[in-house]
């Protein structure tokens, strides 16, 4: 029970500032620049109320764009080969080259092999193979893409669909977001605090892939109408009107959005009206300097998610790697368009399974009911310590306002999301570090019994629960861990405040009341015990 000076005021300085970064959660925002800097516990969706989207990605976009990025680097390795081809068709899963002469069957099967390659998984040691190669007839082979390529492509699209809807989410100003995958192909959304969910079911509705292309002024709306239209040109819509509901512009891009790297909502300098202002990276630059400056005069389209957002003339060479995005913008459109620009495009598009809004006052509620339940659990353990332990059960409950303490603290300053499983999980906690307290104060209690002096008690009870203590929470906590690793949302968020809560536990058992007992033996010097 001999504890050093040092040892005891770090003991108590860390306990006292981890009530105080606690006790931040309490007082109302905005009270004072130095107390809004300090973390916060951050309120979970059913408690502050919010947004609720389930998404999911496209996987027949996410098919075609797997066949047809195939189509493209076949074409461009054949080109490179010196091989000619009598044509590729996409049917299904599979992409048929035909060849034009049927002797350079083998040169084909020979340049299209690394397609076909077989790859180990090292995580599970099986064998997988994205794409098959085959051959069909004496002038044709078959590229086909296997179940395991196409759960590959899913896979990395879903990946990073979650990072650019958190990039989208967070330019909104909101708090931290809660991102999860779900399945193979969905993502659940939460967002605490957005009580808006049409403009988030709109800011993730677009994929947001921009390009510039070229206009073609010739072609007669008659001629739109009619979709006689030559191969590299197609028909967009228009929307900003300016010339016409439609547009035939050219396939091919001048620029993509890929070479975006800033992009923000700003008012034109002559009107006043709201544009989107973007900047280039080097390459990017480069091309649109040297798109602009051949083809002066004329006007070009910028297409966003295959509709026309503007169609401006070129007037003179940008060569600055910037430009702005005029039309029919008003303030909110235009930021949320440089929010998607800035943010990057989705590789498929993502489809809203499930929406729900929770309103603040179902969240102040349950916010109530949560302190209601955490006042009345800390009332009976009061009475119940004091009753049974006496002077004994204050330490226990002066302990678990350190421990609680510790709690929030930690949550706070790990930036955990607290929800309402998370506030049954520290009502939980509270009952476990009292049971701590009681299995040391029965054990001091039968050493007392037993013969020995009030400080041996006291020594033994602390050394001989320890074992038990710490058998019993370290399984608690591995439960925890394992409902962290494969739980989701309100499971999660009550396997970090009963994991968080355990080591808490332990510390103020074996220190804080340990100290507090060793200062009231030297103040007091008891001849006996009352337990």
């Amino acid at each position: 029970m001999r504890i050093s000076r040092l040892k005891a005021f770090l003991i108590y300085g860390f306990s006292i500032l981890a009530v105080c970064l606690a006790a931040v959660n309490f007082v109302p925002e905005k009270t004072s620049r130095f107390i809004d800097k300090l973390p916060r516990v951050i309120l979970g969706l059913d408690l502050k109320g919010g947004s609720y989207l389930l998404l999911e990605v496209d996987s027949a976009t996410v098919r075609k764009d797997k066949i047809e990025g195939l189509r493209d680097d076949v074409r461009a390795k054949l080109r490179e080969a010196k091989l000619p081809t009598a044509g590729m068709q996409i049917s299904g899963d599979k992409l048929l080259i035909k060849t034009r002469v049927p002797e350079d069957l083998p040169k084909m099967r020979d340049a299209l092999q690394s397609f076909a390659v077989t790859t180990t998984n090292p995580l599970v040691g099986n064998v997988q193979k994205e794409v098959d190669l085959q051959t069909i007839g004496s002038d044709t082979i078959a590229l086909i893409v296997t179940q395991q390529g196409m759960n590959a492509k899913l896979s990395k699209a879903v990946e990073q669909s979650i990072a650019i809807v958190e990039r989208r989410v967070n330019e909104l100003g909101t708090v931290e977001p809660t991102i999860q995958r779900q399945g193979t192909d969905r993502i659940l959304l939460q967002v605490p605090g957005l009580q808006d969910p049409k403009r988030l079911r709109d800011l993730l509705g677009q994929t947001a892939k921009l390009s510039f292309r070229l206009v073609d002024e010739t072609i007669s709306q008659d001629v739109i109408a009619s979709g006689k239209l030559s191969s590299d040109l197609e028909v967009l819509q228009n929307v900003d009107g300016s010339r016409g509901s439609a547009i035939a512009v050219h396939k091919s891009t001048l620029v993509s959005g890929e070479d975006l790297v800033d992009a923000q909502a700003t008012f034109e300098s002559r009107t006043n009206e709201p544009v989107v202002s973007f900047r280039f990276n080097t390459t990017g630059a480069r091309k649109f300097g040297a798109a602009t400056e051949q083809n002066v005069g004329k006007p070009f389209a910028i297409v966003l998610d295959n509709k026309i957002i503007s169609a401006p003339v070129i007037r003179e060479p940008i060569r600055g790697g910037s430009g702005q995005i005029s039309g029919n913008f008003t303030t909110q459109s235009a930021n949320d368009l440089a929010i998607l620009l800035r943010a990057g495009a989705l590789p498929a598009p993502l489809n809203v399974l499930e929406e729900r809004t929770v309103g603040p006052a179902v969240g102040a509620d349950s916010i109530a009911a949560g302190k209601l339940a955490s006042i009345v659990g800390i009332a009976l353990v009061a009475v119940f310590m004091v009753l049974t332990y006496g002077i004994f059960g204050v330490i226990a409950l002066i302990a678990l306002v350190g421990n609680i303490g510790l709690l929030i603290a930690g949550l706070s300053i790990f930036g955990a999301t607290l929800t309402l499983p998370g506030i049954a999980g520290i009502v939980l906690t509270m009952g476990m570090a009292v049971d701590s307290n009681v299995l040391i104060y029965e054990r001091i209690r039968e050493e007392f019994k037993s013969g020995r002096t009030v400080i041996a008690s006291l020594e033994s009870g602390f050394e001989r629960a320890l074992g038990t203590i710490v058998d019993s929470n370290l399984t608690t906590l591995i439960a925890g861990l394992v409902l962290f690793l494969v739980g989701s949302g309100p499971v999660k968020g009550f396997a970090v405040t009963i994991s968080l809560g355990i080591i808490t536990t332990l510390f103020t058992a074996f220190t804080l009341t340990k100290l507090i007992c060793a200062n009231w033996y030297s103040i007091t010097r008891p001849k006996t015990l009352k337990l």
